[in-house]
């Protein structure tokens, strides 16, 4: 293999590694937005799931002894 058709196909190689690590680079960008995201998410259900528990509680204290 002469070094002139050795270069072409080191270009074609090197060309196709920077699609990859382009693609790479642009999925963990979209991961990492999308953990945000899940965070966000989980945090509200916490809170929406700890407002429930404490109407609850106060619902179950409103009700008079023996009727549980």
């Amino acid at each position: 293999m002469d070094f002139f058709n050795y270069s072409g196909i080191m270009e074609a190689d090197l060309k196709t590694l920077e699609e990859k690590i382009t693609k790479l680079v642009s999925l963990c960008g979209n991961l990492r937005e999308e953990n945000l995201r899940l965070r966000t998410d989980l945090t509200q259900t916490k809170g929406n799931m700890l407002q429930a528990s404490n109407k609850l509680e106060v619902l179950l204290q409103s009700i008079p002894d023996g009727e549980v």
